[in-house]
């Protein structure tokens, strides 16, 4: 399984210019990003929907788009699955009609079988003569997948597959396609603003940000070490200060007044660092150790598991604290804390990796 893209294409109010790859079998990439970043219209281009405007787009060795060549294969020749956000079933045709849109096969017989198959496989048997206005909204989602799969694509494009569905419903979704994205033998790009989604259903993320995407990182890296600002921010970093590097491993955060250090790598010219809320510990009483922060607690928030500390620094900015009801509890009525963060958790971070690559391109 391999897929690389490195496009341009040039929309109301700003260029989107994206390269990633997804280069092994079972392979799940997360675009991450914001509404109106240019996601969606990533997966466009790759389906053939759109037409970037410079670049190139592979799969398998197989060339889909070349801006130079002017090759640009129609969607229905890219063998790519695409789970649009509103399923696009075709309204007037039944479950079993839809899918067999997708079939492959060289006899009726052949694809009928293959649509029931996969309908069998999505738990959509016994209804295969309605049409989707009598289908629930998961039951929609099982049907477009199953006329995905039925087509038997090399890439499947997923564009926010639960937008439309909330609670419990959602969840029990989740967890089906985890398991039918696992069993595909090829790879996967899914869009989604959802870091949650992203940690439990993919292994690689590419961060774009304002139509620039940053390198593609390990799904885990993401969320313990991003690279960018906008990668801290998107991943749920709720503290994040103007810095410098004073040393090899020294932060000075302009916006608190304090220096801290950190063990994780500094790349490239620092210009931020990200806390998250959930890292700190609160000290009892003076200490001598590295990364503690005098605070004044400005208010105490009760979150729906867990109590938010907005805890003043010394030059008067205020810091998310987040931890669990009882241990905030214990503490008492608390004016003053000592919050301690460890270096591993000190996040160093830049504008944008895509930049720079841009920059130097």
């Amino acid at each position: 399984m391999a897929l690389s893209v490195d496009i341009t294409k040039h929309l109301d109010g700003f260029d989107l210019h994206v390269s990633f790859d997804v280069d092994k079998s079972n392979e799940v990439l997360a675009l991450l990003g914001p509404s109106g970043c240019g996601k969606s219209m990533t997966l466009k281009c790759i389906a053939g929907v759109v037409q970037p405007d410079r670049g190139r787009i592979v799969l398998n060795n197989r060339v889909l788009f070349d801006s130079e060549t002017h090759l640009n294969l129609p969607p229905q020749e890219r063998h790519v699955g695409y789970l649009f956000q509103n399923y696009a079933l075709f309204p007037h045709m039944t479950v079993m009609q839809n899918v067999l849109v997708g079939a492959v096969g060289q006899t009726r017989s052949e694809r009928e079988a293959s649509a029931r198959k996969q309908l069998e496989k999505v738990q959509l048997e016994g209804l295969f003569d309605r049409r989707p206005s009598e289908l629930s909204g998961g039951q929609q989602q099982r049907c477009a997948m199953a006329r995905i799969l039925v087509s038997e694509p090399e890439l499947i494009l997923l564009d926010e597959p639960f937008s439309a569905l909330d609670g419990y419903l959602r969840w029990q979704l989740e967890l089906e396609l985890n398991d039918t994205l696992r069993a595909f033998p090829g790879g996967a790009v899914y869009v989604s603003h959802n870091r949650d989604e992203v940690y439990r259903l993919c292994n690689s993320v590419c961060v774009i940000d304002r139509g620039m995407s940053d390198k593609k990182v390990p799904v885990k890296e993401l969320f313990s070490a991003p690279a960018t600002l906008a990668a801290a921010l998107i991943s749920g970093c709720k503290n994040v200060s103007r810095a410098h590097a004073t040393g090899e491993k020294t932060l000075a955060c302009s916006d608190w007044g304090i220096e801290l250090q950190t063990a994780l790598p500094i790349r490239g010219e620092v210009q931020y660092v990200g806390l998250r809320a959930h890292y700190f510990t609160v000290l009892d009483g003076v200490s001598e150790s590295e990364n503690v922060i005098p605070c004044e607690v400005d208010r105490v928030i009760d979150n729906t598991f867990s109590t938010i500390v907005m805890a003043r620094t010394p030059k008067g900015a205020l810091l998310r604290y987040e931890c669990s009801k009882e241990s905030w509890a214990a503490r008492g009525d608390s004016k003053r804390i000592l919050l301690h963060i460890a270096p591993e958790h000190v996040m160093p971070l830049v504008e944008s990796t895509a930049k720079e690559e841009i920059s130097h391109a």
